[in-house]
């Protein structure tokens, strides 16, 4: 099997192009992602009541088993297609796809703060709150909380870097798009889209490297 790669090249401003939105998108969703998350987390773990019914926790909870239950490809098509015809609103494609992408990671980010919470010592809560503060207050001053959060959060960006290829669906100019951009111009069914996984492989894990870096020296922080 002989591949061909001479077409790299001339086409290499196409795979930074598809780079740039990749990184674009991933960076806005896991923003919004992380904010919107944390509203859920805090909606689901709200003592908020109607008599013996707590909206705020079921909203939550129904939110995310229907976004952990269906396709992110799924929701990425409904948000486009599905904006204009139930709320009058015209979104571009790329709107579409960061939003959609967005929505889907905030059910994940909501159960990483979740866990990141209940990972702290009780004794740390419980003086907290011996000291005045709030339930929500005491959760985002422990230091413990954050430390717990923030390489999880990272993670989700890992995780959203790859998963932004579903984007290609409906026409998002990023990495997916780009090698198949590439496929069509030199007719090659496989090069284009190695070259795009290369692409993929160094943002993924150079990413990740940084988050060990990250949570190595939060552990060594602890030990002192």
């Amino acid at each position: 099997m002989n591949f061909d790669f001479s077409f790299v090249p001339n086409y290499l401003p196409y795979y930074f192009e598809g780079v740039k939105y990749t990184l674009l998108i991933s960076l806005i969703t896991v923003f919004f992602g992380a904010l919107f998350g944390s509203l859920l987390f805090f909606m689901k773990t709200s003592n908020f009541h109607i008599w013996k019914i707590k909206p705020l926790k079921i909203i939550a909870v129904v939110y995310i088993e229907i976004i952990r239950g269906t396709p992110m490809l799924l929701q990425i098509l409904i948000m486009y297609a599905g904006s204009k015809m139930f709320f009058g609103i015209d979104l571009s494609p790329f709107t579409s796809a960061v939003i959609a992408i967005a929505l889907n990671s905030a059910a994940y980010v909501s159960e990483i703060v979740r866990a990141g919470i209940e990972a702290v010592d009780k004794g740390q809560m419980e003086a907290a709150r011996s000291l005045g503060m709030k339930k929500s207050t005491a959760m985002m001053l422990i230091p413990q909380a954050v430390k717990n959060i923030l390489p999880a959060i990272g993670n989700e960006f890992v995780a959203i870097i790859k998963e932004s290829s579903m984007a290609s669906i409906i026409g998002v100019n990023e990495l997916m798009f780009a090698g198949k951009v590439v496929v069509g111009s030199t007719y090659l069914g496989l090069e284009p889209y190695i070259v795009a996984a290369v692409f993929y492989f160094i943002m993924t894990f150079t990413l990740g490297r940084i988050i060990s870096l990250i949570e190595r020296r939060m552990k060594k922080s602890d030990s002192r």
